[in-house]
C-alpha cells in the first residue's frame, strides 16, 4: 500500500480517529519533568523536546492518525533543533504513526526541486509535507511529482486559520471567485495524478477550522482530497465548525491540534508547577486527546 491517502485511511479505520497532534514544542510550557531548571543552551533544549515528544507518542500513539511536528519550533534551536525535529518523525513511525512535517514550502522551481528531495526523497521517513503554492504550479511540480513517486502526500495551504488570511486568500479575482476557490480547483487538479484506490488523493488542503463557511463550500468543490485542519481548540475551533469538513463516508478531514492536547490545562499559562498536579500530565494527556476523539466521531454518521 503506497499510496499515501489509502495508507491514511488504513490508520483512520484501524483507529478510529481522525486526530492529528501538533507537536509544537515550547520550553516554558514543557512539564518540569521534561526539562532541566535553566535550558542551558541549544543542545540540552533540543535533549528536552526530544524527552518531551517521545513521551506524547508513547502515550497517544495508538489513538491517534499522526503527528505534525512544525519545523519553526525546532529550527530556533539551530543544527540540535534540527536534529530533534527529525528524531521525533523516526520516533513516531516507529510507533506506526503518520508523520506529517509541517514546513510549508515554496519557492522557484530549481529551489523547491531541492526542498522536495529534502523532504521527500527515497530515504524520508516523512509520510507528508505542507506546501505554500503562492508562487504558482512550477513551484510546487518538483513536490507532486515526487510525491507521487514515492508515495507520499501534500497539504497545500488553501484557507488557513489564522484571521490575516483574509488580505490575500479571500481577495475577488476577476472570474468572481475568491482566490482560496482557484487554489482549491487547481489543487483538485493537481492532484489526481496521487489518487489511490480509495478514490482519495494524497494531494490534500490546509483548511481551517475557523472559518467554517469557507471550510463548508471547499468540501464541496474538493470531494476527494484531503483536508488538513488546524485551528481545533485552543485557536477557537468549536467541533460544530468541522461537521461539514467530512464526507458521507467519514473520510476527508484529519483535525489537527497542539496545545490542547499536549499542553494540558495545568500547563497552558506557562507556570513551572512542581505540586502533585505535574505527576497527573500523563493522564490529562490522554484525557484531552480521548475527549477531542469522542467529540469528532460523534460528527462522524
Amino acid at each position: 500500500m503506497n499510496n499515501f491517502a489509502d495508507r491514511l485511511i488504513k490508520q483512520i479505520k484501524q483507529k478510529n480517529s481522525r486526530i492529528i497532534v501538533g507537536l509544537d514544542p515550547r520550553l516554558d510550557l514543557i512539564p518540569a519533568q521534561f526539562r532541566p531548571a535553566q535550558a542551558r543552551n541549544d543542545k540540552s533544549a533540543a535533549a528536552c523536546i526530544t524527552r518531551f515528544n517521545k513521551a506524547l507518542i508513547d502515550l497517544l500513539h495508538n489513538n491517534i492518525v499522526g503527528v505534525k511536528p512544525q519545523s519553526a519550533f525546532y529550527e530556533k534551536y539551530g543544527p540540535w533543533g534540527f536534529k530533534a525535529f527529525f528524531d521525533t518523525m523516526i520516533y513516531a513511525k516507529k510507533k506506526n504513526l503518520i508523520v506529517i512535517a509541517d514546513v510549508k514550502r515554496g519557492d522557484v522551481p530549481s529551489t523547491a526541486q531541492a526542498y522536495a528531495e529534502a523532504y521527500l526523497g527515497k530515504s524520508s521517513i516523512i509520510d507528508a509535507i505542507t506546501v505554500n503554492p503562492l508562487l504558482g504550479r512550477d513551484s510546487l511540480d518538483p513536490f507532486i511529482k515526487l510525491a507521487a513517486r514515492n508515495g507520499q502526500g501534500l497539504f497545500v495551504l488553501v484557507k488557513t486559520s489564522n484571521p490575516g488570511s483574509k488580505d490575500f486568500q479571500d481577495q475577488v479575482l476577476s472570474d468572481g471567485q475568491r482566490f482560496y476557490e482557484t487554489v482549491a480547483q487547481q489543487v483538485v487538479e493537481w492532484g489526481k495524478p496521487l489518487t489511490g484506490r480509495s478514490g482519495y488523493s494524497g494531494l490534500g488542503a490546509v483548511v481551517g477550522a475557523t472559518f467554517p463557511d469557507e471550510l463548508k463550500k471547499l468540501r464541496s468543490l474538493m470531494p476527494h482530497n484531503f483536508f488538513l485542519i488546524p485551528g481545533y481548540g485552543a485557536q477557537g475551533g468549536q467541533t460544530e465548525d468541522i461537521k461539514s469538513a467530512f464526507n458521507p463516508d467519514g473520510l476527508g478531514a484529519l483535525i489537527t491540534a497542539a496545545r490542547s492536547i499536549i499542553y494540558p490545562a495545568s500547563f497552558l499559562n506557562g507556570q513551572r508547577d512542581e505540586s502533585p498536579k505535574i505527576k497527573n500530565w500523563p493522564l490529562k494527556v490522554e484525557q484531552a486527546a480521548g475527549q477531542m476523539n469522542r467529540e469528532i466521531n460523534t460528527l462522524i454518521t
